[in-house]
């Protein structure tokens, strides 16, 4: 595989990544008005919660079901490590079908509410399962294409990566499914993440110019700081000169991610 084909697949995996941060926070939003209403005992408001609840799923989040059983799993199930686990995530996707059919038609609050809080949760292990197994499976993956198996496919990586490249360069302009500006740090990329937030500034530096110094060419990591940290990068210019990239994933304004990945040697 070549060094572009990398970049796409990386790319690729990390919209699907933002991609499904988005739909978590916009269910955990919707379950959370809908749960507000049955805690008050207001019927009426909870029904329509429901209502607003299961428009979004039949929009959202059950096309992105079906888009993966359409492009990733079969794709994963291909490979002999990754068979066992696409059937487990099809169970999954059953189980989620399942209580989004029991929640559009139950007719009392707290019931509903009981079904969206499962189906939250469900979806929210669901999750972490694409993200730290499946998508890194396929991404490894010597015979597969992740970039080319999900070209254009809104469902899977959200209207902007499809508009845009499935990047995001420089400042984050990924449109609807920019992380939210506060003060938690959104999963955006497959790397493994450093988060130097509840460090000692003293020890900032030194901490992520070792965790470089153990990346192999090739790899990288997602540096999590509590602010721009543009002197940290001239450090590590100057340590790495041009070993060392950056790519900006989150830019504040209360939490900031950068990307930096240890420069392949060239061929």
């Amino acid at each position: 595989m070549s060094h572009s084909e990398a970049t796409a697949d990386r790319q690729a995996a990390e919209a699907v990544v933002r991609h499904h941060a988005a739909l978590a926070t916009t269910l955990d939003t919707l379950t959370g008005h809908l749960m507000e209403a049955a805690d008050r005992g207001d019927d009426a408001e909870a029904m329509r919660a429901r209502d607003e609840l299961v428009r979004w799923l039949h929009a959202e989040l059950l096309p992105h079901v079906h888009a993966e059983e359409t492009a990733m799993y079969p794709a994963a199930a291909a490979l002999a490590e990754g068979k066992l686990l696409a059937d487990g995530m099809l169970g999954e996707h059953q189980a989620i079908v399942g209580l989004v059919s029991e929640l559009a038609v139950v007719t009392r609050a707290v019931p509903a509410a009981a079904a969206a809080r499962a189906l939250a949760a469900l979806f929210a292990v669901h999750l972490d399962k694409e993200n730290d197994l499946v998508v890194p499976l396929l991404v490894g993956a010597a015979d597969v294409s992740l970039a080319g198996l999900l070209a254009g496919m809104h469902d899977l990586l959200g209207a902007a990566a499809t508009a845009g490249g499935g990047g995001c360069g420089g400042s984050c302009g990924c449109g609807g499914d920019a992380p939210a500006s506060g003060g938690a740090a959104e999963v955006l990329s497959i790397d493994p993440r450093l988060d130097v937030r509840d460090l000692p500034h003293g020890q900032r530096h030194a901490t992520v110019l070792a965790a470089l110094d153990r990346l192999q060419a090739g790899d990288a990591l997602v540096l999590v700081a509590p602010h721009a940290p543009r002197p940290l990068l001239a450090e590590i210019d100057q340590c790495y000169g041009g070993a060392v990239t950056t790519e900006w994933l989150q830019d504040g304004p209360q939490v900031w991610q950068i990307r930096l990945s240890r420069t392949p040697a060239p061929v």
